[in-house]
């Protein structure tokens, strides 16, 4: 491994030792590189967002990689988790590696594919509900767009999803319009 820091967490059951994320390990970024397949791409306001989140929460999950026989690591996934490492200038980057029988180029690229598209999109009634918490949680709509990586129109639609009454309970209005019932 030379100069990569292994983590050991002691003795571990069998059945987890199969897994390559029971086998993080901090790598040498320069040892670190980009694959050439990859179809995913990310918008700048989510590339915004995963620095701000690897800024604020540190990294949450490895770089998935393939070891080359001249020691250096092919990202499988994790492509723009590895630019954010390198734009803040980091030393180590944290890394797991897949299986030693799935390392054929075909197989890696079914991979990267695999990881991309089980990934999902957030639904919007579910994150309609989620800025709504947080607005009930006095989330002010500039928070809300910022930790969450969203444009303030985007905050808006996701408010009016789910009615436009607490959308506005906490807005003063003139009395220049009453309804006559």
């Amino acid at each position: 491994m030379g100069d990569n820091i292994a983590l050991d967490f002691g003795e571990v059951p069998d059945w987890v030792k199969g897994h390559p994320v029971s086998k993080v390990q901090w790598v040498p970024i320069d040892k670190v590189h980009a694959n050439d397949y990859n179809p995913n791409s990310v918008a700048p306001p989510e590339m915004k967002l995963l620095k701000l989140s690897i800024e604020n929460d540190g990294y949450t999950q490895p770089i998935v990689a393939w070891e080359t026989e001249e020691g250096l690591y092919e990202v499988i996934d994790g492509f723009h988790r590895h630019k954010v490492g390198r734009d803040l200038g980091l030393s180590h980057l944290p890394v797991v590696v897949v299986n030693a029988d799935r390392q054929e180029r075909g197989d890696r690229i079914a991979s990267t594919i695999r990881h991309n598209r089980a990934r999902g999109k957030h639904q919007v009634g579910a994150m309609s509900d989620i800025v709504q918490e947080l607005s009930r949680r006095n989330w002010s709509d500039a928070k809300v767009a910022k930790e969450l990586g969203m444009e303030p129109d985007e905050v808006l639609r996701l408010k009016q999803v789910s009615g436009l009454a607490e959308l506005f309970a906490d807005k003063d209005f003139s009395e220049a319009w009453e309804v006559e019932r």
